[in-house]
């Protein structure tokens, strides 16, 4: 698991390379491999900007591992259509700031875009075994 941890040791500067070596290397690689897992690295002239991994975690769930973005990129804009209705609440309740107005129809304004301003520090790391998963 080393070389699918290093990207996420060395990003950019960011806080999370301090743990990110032991935390990801805690799993057999395969599950952050294809059929069951990803990793994914964005990079910005060959630098890192954003990663994270997701891996199975249950039949109907998966769970996201170290997402992160470098502190240069501190906003952060996605999309749901407009027949989601579960991920337009999800994104309403964890901050999200909807670019469209939520009174109209879903179905007449086409995608949904929101966005969310990170802020400059990380919170405080939270303990516990539930958040430490």
């Amino acid at each position: 698991m080393s070389s699918v941890a290093q990207p996420f040791s060395s990003a950019g500067g960011t806080p999370i390379g301090k743990h990110a070596h032991a935390e990801i290397a805690r799993y057999p690689d395969e599950e952050f491999t294809p059929p069951y897992g990803g990793l994914l690295l964005l990079l910005e002239h060959g630098e890192p900007v954003a990663g994270g991994a997701f891996r199975h975690y249950d039949a109907t769930t998966a769970e996201l591992k170290r997402i992160w973005t470098h502190s240069a990129h501190r906003r952060i804009r996605l999309t749901t259509g407009p027949r989601r209705p579960e991920a337009r609440g999800l994104h309403l309740a964890t901050g999200y700031t909807p670019l469209f107005d939520t009174e109209a129809d879903p179905e007449s304004t086409g995608p949904l875009p929101f966005e969310k301003h990170l802020p400059a520090e990380a919170p405080a790391a939270r303990t516990g075994k539930a958040a430490d998963r």
